[in-house]
């Protein structure tokens, strides 16, 4: 194959088709994590199964395939578009460049919406952008009894959030076509979620790693970043019955703003949540009774 061929042992003799072997030239180049990952799903198993077949060899089909993920990942892209999936919270999600790649850190947004939402309880959720349904299915999937809508204005992205409802089993989730609360006319909610663009547009961030390969329109939003939010913002009030929490995810340097856009609209009990490397990452509060 084409990445191997340059190593003093051709591929496909016997001792380089070890997955072991493989995997151990592999990480020359990319992750051993990530290599690991594409190498499971060239085989169509477990990682956990490698572990134990490390002697075992890749016959030429499951090579090619994985030759060909190699290939995307030494180009940049990113893991999960190769594998197709991406866990989070409690669920396996399909992932595709229509979407953007969930991440551990909208976790936190997730665990403060629960801590919110009372067990046994028939509250209603919305779920803002939701992309490849995320949010609303980990909150779905921990409150059964809950009504959840997601909106989001890409119908590619609805089609994938679907999907992964189907695949989850999960049927207390709504999903609707529009941006932000437009698909939610004169409707309240208990709770409202959104991890909405907040990457300033012209940031270097946007032309490096995974960024580079996921929807743009999911990324970024005005001069400072901002601009979506205080547009969810503003309309949030009206979409929210009494005592009702807005929750954003935002970026580590945006707390403070995102706080005093909150408290201009209204909103009471206003505070910042910090992820596990103590960086601002989800900033709420509550529609006043």
């Amino acid at each position: 194959m084409a990445f191997f061929s340059g190593y003093d042992v051709a591929v496909n003799t016997h001792l380089t088709t070890t997955l072991d072997a493989v995997l151990r030239v592999a990480s020359e180049r990319i992750e051993t994590a990530d290599a690991r990952l594409l190498l499971a799903q060239a085989l169509g198993r477990p990682i956990s199964w490698l572990y134990a077949h490390g002697s075992d060899h890749l016959d030429d089909i499951a090579m090619q395939r994985f030759q060909r993920l190699l290939e995307g990942r030494i180009a940049g892209q990113p893991v999960a578009y190769l594998t197709g999936t991406r866990g989070f919270w409690s669920l396996e999600l399909e992932v595709t460049p229509d979407t953007l790649i969930p991440r551990p850190e909208t976790e936190l947004l997730v665990e403060l919406a629960l801590a919110r939402l009372p067990q046994g309880s028939g509250v209603r959720v919305a779920d803002l952008g939701t992309g490849s349904g995320a949010i609303a299915l980990a909150i779905a999937s921990e409150r059964p009894r809950a009504s959840v809508v997601a909106t989001d204005a890409s119908q590619a992205a609805l089609t994938v959030a679907r999907r992964n409802a189907a695949g989850n089993g999960i049927t207390n989730v709504e999903f609707r076509h529009g941006s932000w609360f437009v698909p939610l006319a004169n409707e309240r909610f208990d709770l409202i979620a959104s991890n909405p663009p907040y990457i300033a547009e012209g940031d270097p961030h946007l032309e490096q790693g995974d960024l580079r390969f996921e929807p743009a329109a999911a990324l970024s939003s005005g001069r400072d970043g901002l601009d979506d939010i205080r547009e969810i913002v503003s309309r949030a009030g009206v979409h929210l019955t009494a005592g009702g929490w807005l929750l954003l995810e935002h970026g580590l340097d945006q707390g403070t703003s995102i706080r005093e856009l909150l408290e201009s609209a209204g909103f009471v009990e206003v505070a910042t949540e910090r992820d596990l490397e103590s960086r601002d990452r989800v900033t709420l509060g509550r529609w006043p009774s």
